[in-house]
């Protein structure tokens, strides 16, 4: 049995920390858990709204327009106003649809995208839940969307609704095979299906280590269905306005209908944190050509080496992450929609046969070298 020295002493620390409260031990662990997730929320919604207004502007610098100004220095509360908004316009019920089906369906949506962020590592012990099958976990919970997807559609009782719930759960059934064997690609090359393992597996070799590298055929597979998941353009037939008028939220309004685009970005976010941990090294300070960052260590400078190197490695991960957001944002706005066919053709006769080439490449390798 392998302890590791680090994680004790972050746990020594936490314990002292909810020991200042001066309640019991399991009410403080408990508080301890409730500030970890709280935090994690604050800080997805900050990324997203982040997002939302990056992707306003870089839309508009490709399109030769201003974008928002006007909501604050540069327009970077215009998310926020546009969610108040939301939250203030009338929610309107179907009244020949399943208002069950219909009140529940954004949820369903929602929560399961949420659940993933569970196994993402933003730093060395920056995790909630380190599970040994991390990166199956959020494949298997994020499945869970386009049926609510499906639900939202069929409750609508609108056929424009419903065909994009039909394309949603197609477009997802085609898609998150290659994903999964990207993935699992991954996890035969890193020997664990944790997340933090995979990372840990990258750093050390430092840059040269990176998946990126080591797996270009999954790491183009796993982009292309991410997009796909994502419903982002050229993939966005599930709501193709023109030809399903808006797709499966066609008969929502107000919060209902915004938490289907707060569900899209944070698909996208959380499909970006998960190509750096699985692709670019995660937390890990890599640059090339200056191999003096890539093994300095801080531990020898001062007591804050622990507060100075999970900064650093949280840095790391969001600038990482945020160029793969740069790269998705472009792509929206460049590549034109595909046909539906199309969509169905890529995934099944494309991404599945070169997702199942390159396991079966990175099987027969690792028999070898072992």
């Amino acid at each position: 049995m392998v302890i590791n020295i680090a994680d004790i002493e972050v746990a020594d620390i936490e314990e002292q920390a909810i020991n200042l409260l001066g309640f019991p031990k399991e009410i403080s662990s408990l508080i301890w858990i409730l500030i970890d997730i709280i935090t994690l929320l604050l800080g997805i919604t900050t990324g997203l709204l982040v997002i939302v207004w990056l992707e306003r502007k870089i839309s508009a610098g490709i399109q030769q327009r201003i974008g928002p100004e006007y909501a604050g220095p540069l327009g970077i509360i215009q998310a926020l106003t546009d969610g108040i908004k939301l939250l203030l316009k009338e929610d309107i019920l179907p009244s020949r649809g399943d208002i069950w089906l219909f009140s529940i369906g954004p949820a369903i949506v929602v929560i399961p995208i949420f659940l993933g962020y569970l196994v993402i590592p933003f730093g060395r012990h920056i995790v909630l839940l380190d599970l040994s099958i991390g990166v199956f976990f959020w494949i298997a919970i994020s499945s869970i969307a386009p049926l609510g997807l499906l639900i939202t559609g069929y409750g609508s009782n609108n056929k424009y609704s419903f065909s994009g719930g039909l394309r949603a759960a197609a477009q997802s059934i085609s898609y998150e095979i290659p994903l999964a064997l990207s993935v699992l690609s991954i996890s035969l090359l890193s020997n664990s299906s944790s997340t933090i393992d995979i990372v840990e597996a990258q750093c050390r070799y430092g840059f040269l280590g990176w998946n990126l590298w080591r797996q270009p055929i999954g790491f183009i597979a796993f982009f292309i269905s991410s997009l796909a998941e994502c419903e982002r353009l050229p993939f966005d037939l599930p709501e193709a306005e023109e030809e399903l008028v808006a797709g499966y939220q066609t008969e929502y309004s107000g919060i209902k209908f915004g938490l289907f685009y707060v569900a899209s970005y944070l698909n996208l976010l959380a499909s970006s944190f998960f190509v750096t941990v699985l692709y670019l090294g995660g937390w890990n300070l890599s640059i090339p050509f200056i191999p003096i960052l890539e093994h300095f260590e801080w531990d020898s400078i001062s007591g804050i080496s622990e507060v100075v190197n999970i900064t650093i490695g949280i840095l790391i991960l969001l600038t990482k992450a945020y160029l793969f957001l740069f790269i998705s944002i472009t792509a929206r706005w460049t590549l034109p929609r595909i046909r539906m066919d199309q969509l169905l053709d890529l995934g099944w006769k494309f991404l599945l046969p070169i997702a199942l080439g390159n396991l079966l490449l990175t099987a027969s390798f690792q028999l070898i070298l072992l």
